[in-house]
């Protein structure tokens, strides 16, 4: 993860401030004027990031560390499309219900692109938008949603400590181990505390 003034991970992974529009959920929703938000503050949040060479990722060594030293021993493939995922109309509005894992969600994005959506310390929503070679840990007990950009395809390599637990908690989930960790060690931090009490 190097930072930096020419950080290489902007070019494929970009996050802003979203909109309170109803409109399509696969439209970018910026704010206007547009609010960018730096990847060091996604890491405030307990996201991280990384840009890899997805045309090698069989037989790339920075993702192998990164599995190595994260533990990271299940992985699969997941293409969101409407062609390829069963039941995708279905799968895909279940993605954009606002929800938290027990555990991290790493997902590595090899072709294509889509939308992660977390909560910021003040419980707005800041829009993740993850590109071919752009993969992202997903904090446990963060809220999140996914869904597609408007060229609805994503193939997404899925990463996890042992065998892998997919189960989505739907807001409010607040009394889970998971939240409570999440919230001590990222939300009581400076400037955090507010989004302790937010509306669950």
């Amino acid at each position: 993860m190097t930072m930096g003034a020419a950080d290489k991970r902007e070019e494929v992974i970009q996050a802003w401030y979203m909109d309170d529009s109803d409109e399509d959920q696969r439209l970018p929703h910026h704010r206007e004027p547009k609010e960018y938000v730096s990847l060091d503050k996604l890491a405030e949040l307990g996201v991280l990031s990384w840009r890899l060479d997805a045309d090698n990722y069989e037989n790339d060594e920075e993702l192998k560390k990164i599995r190595e030293e994260r533990g990271y021993s299940y992985m699969d493939f997941c293409e969101v499309c409407p062609e390829k995922l069963p039941n995708y109309e279905e799968k895909i509005k279940n993605f954009f219900e606002e929800h938290l894992h027990t555990d991290e969600e790493i997902r590595y994005c090899v072709a294509g692109s889509g939308y992660f959506d977390v909560r910021d310390h003040n419980d707005k929503w800041i829009r993740v938008w993850v590109k071919k070679g752009g993969m992202i840990v997903l904090p446990a007990g963060i809220y999140h949603r996914f869904t597609l950009d408007t060229d609805n395809y994503i193939k997404a390599m899925r990463l996890f400590v042992g065998d892998p637990i997919w189960t989505p908690y739907n807001r409010p989930h607040d009394h889970l181990p998971a939240r409570k960790e999440y919230i001590e060690n990222f939300l009581q931090q400076e400037g955090g505390g507010q989004a302790v009490d937010a509306a669950a």
